[in-house]
């Protein structure tokens, strides 16, 4: 995704001078941020694509900021990755629950960073090629405004729950597997386990309504239209 706009968000002005450089020499448009508060005004302003998000920042840390960029209607859309030297398993696991679309560890090659990137903007393209609705008894996707309706009611799901309802509803009645579902919702570079997946269909069962979703055992699951 060609001139795609990046915000870039770190405290450590060598990392953000290395990385701009490598991506503008790709054609995106960058945007940089020192810390969290500074991010989240720039991101209302420039309405970026997606953003690089450091984790250990002074005034707000990545963490918080993700969660509230998630908050913001308008931002709904904007893909956010970590880009840190926090490689733990927890950390990890707390970017993700925190509305991340990919957690990057520090150190990484410049060409390396440029792939992950795009493929995190292809698996959104490829994503909103849907149609932007999606709808079955009584249920609704509207992918332009990020919301769901069921019977008239309007509601918001977290960012990674919405991706797997819309997964399974673009195709009613299909199993996907396991592999499909980590692989269109997460990422192949993401590693997630299953009970990840099982949690989150969980939780879609506790606001959808169980009879929506079946399981289909050592296989994966379906949206039952």
């Amino acid at each position: 995704m060609d001139n795609a706009k990046i915000l870039l968000v770190d405290d450590e002005q060598d990392i953000i001078d290395l990385v701009k450089y490598n991506l503008e020499k790709e054609n995106f448009e960058v945007h940089t941020a020192n810390n969290g508060k500074e991010a989240i005004r720039i991101a209302r302003k420039v309405m970026p694509d997606l953003i690089l998000l450091d984790v250990m920042m002074p005034e707000m840390d990545g963490m918080e900021t993700c969660q509230q960029i998630r908050e913001i209607p308008e931002l709904k859309g904007t893909l956010i990755s970590f880009l840190t030297a926090r490689g733990e398993d927890y950390s990890q696991i707390a970017g993700f629950d925190a509305g991340a679309d990919d957690y990057i560890t520090k150190p990484i090659k410049p060409r390396v960073l440029i792939s992950r990137i795009k493929a995190t903007l292809r698996r959104r393209a490829a994503m909103d090629e849907n149609k932007k609705k999606k709808k079955s008894k009584g249920i609704s996707i509207d992918k332009e405004r990020y919301i769901v309706m069921k019977n008239g009611d309007e509601l918001t799901l977290p960012k990674k729950e919405f991706e797997l309802l819309s997964l399974l509803m673009s195709q009613p009645g299909r199993v996907f597997t396991r592999e499909t579902i980590l692989s269109s919702v997460w990422g192949n570079d993401v590693i997630v386990g299953d009970r990840t997946i099982d949690v989150h269909i969980r939780k879609l069962r506790e606001k959808l309504g169980d009879h929506y979703f079946k399981t289909v055992k050592g296989v994966g699951y379906k949206f039952n239209d």
